[in-house]
């Protein structure tokens, strides 16, 4: 059997069922490549009581490799946050259903509720972007698209960072992207770590926040649409 266990925000945040689920399966991998860990592998071995967890890189669960072994034994894929929120996971879950092999997710908290704390209401969100780290000759801007189509309905943006990318790289490619889709940034969110100890969040102008250098990854942005008065009293005190 095949379980896709959710491991929360912080390196305690494993469920006690997925926790309990982990240590009777025969192995425990945990996929390695869509987060910038806010812990080492060390420490999330520590926590879960493991003996083992086997790195699992994108290649790896792409090729579903880890489908064909569970037909023959219980295997765990630990994942940041919750299971589900990469398209590669739910294409494990079709795999397993077309081989006939049993799966079960094991859900978890994750980005998407936490960023609550900032003050923005949930349901005033719109599409999710992803900003990718750009290259030499490789520089995508397609997310600003979304945004533009969240402030045309009001809607807030929440955008998600690229693992490997720093906070003053990933501000650059912000306002550069910006500036080619015409969209005036004023104040935004940032939010590091949510969901830790090292837990901060900032409601600055861009301006301001290029004189911050200590932002940790994970981190991502929120550019706000139309706020409700609530809204921005909870924002002007970050």
């Amino acid at each position: 059997m095949l379980y896709l266990i959710g491991l929360g925000l912080n390196v305690d945040g494993i469920s006690l069922y997925g926790l309990a689920v982990a240590k009777r399966c025969k192995k425990v991998y945990f996929e390695n490549y869509t987060v910038d860990f806010p812990y080492s592998e060390g420490e999330l071995k520590e926590k879960l009581g493991l003996k083992k967890i086997i790195p699992a890189d994108r290649n790896f669960v792409e090729n579903e490799e880890i489908v064909d072994e569970a037909r023959r034994k219980d295997i765990a894929l630990l994942v940041y946050g919750s299971p589900l929120t990469a398209t590669t996971h739910i294409s494990l879950i079709e795999e397993a259903k077309r081989l006939g092999i049993k799966c079960k997710v094991i859900y978890s908290g994750s980005v998407f509720d936490a960023v609550a704390e900032t003050g923005l209401q949930i349901y005033k969100f719109g599409k999710i972007a992803s900003m990718p780290a750009w290259k030499k000759n490789f520089t995508p801007d397609s997310f600003m698209e979304i945004v533009k189509e969240n402030k045309s309905i009001k809607a807030h943006s929440l955008i998600l960072i690229d693992i490997g990318l720093s906070f003053q790289d990933a501000l650059k490619q912000l306002k550069t992207c910006a500036e080619k889709h015409n969209i005036k940034l004023k104040k935004i969110v940032v939010c590091q770590r949510l969901g830790t100890k090292d837990k901060k969040i900032l409601y600055r102008g861009i301006e301001e926040l290029e004189k911050f250098t200590g932002v940790k990854s994970p981190f991502c942005f929120i550019i706000p649409g139309k706020l409700h008065f609530m809204e921005k009293e909870v924002l002007e005190k970050f």
